[in-house]
């Protein structure tokens, strides 16, 4: 594991796991926790963002250059609650000089999509 996630005390509070480690291509997964549902007993969105913007900031950081999100979008498809075990699977769609594209599907363990992610990418000088 990159040095960037052995200090992201937000992702390991979470439980997340990396399971590919790839510039330009990056799964995590997270089982959710009962502290992790919403006043509707669901999955709060801003975990299942959370977990998706961590596989994108492993897809598009590399050891040399930091690289931070410009912007993101989500789209949620599918509740979940406690229980489940979310997987984010980030590909890198294009890169251009400082900037890049990536997308994130997140799903759960029967493999039905819960979310689409799109972050934009900008790698500091």
């Amino acid at each position: 594991m990159r040095e960037m996630m052995r200090r992201d005390r937000a992702s390991a509070m979470l439980g997340m796991v990396v399971e590919r480690d790839d510039i330009g291509h990056a799964v995590v997964s997270m089982t959710v926790r009962e502290d992790m549902l919403n006043g509707h007993d669901i999955t709060h969105g801003g975990l299942v963002f959370a977990l998706a913007d961590t596989a994108f900031a492993i897809s598009c950081n590399d050891d040399v250059a930091v690289t931070v999100a410009a912007g993101a979008e989500i789209s949620f498809l599918k509740a979940t609650t406690a229980g489940a075990v979310l997987r984010a699977t980030a590909i890198e769609r294009t890169r251009s000089g400082r900037t890049g594209i990536y997308d994130v599907r997140v799903v759960d363990e029967t493999g039905d999509v819960v979310a689409e992610f799109r972050g934009r990418s900008f790698t500091r000088g």
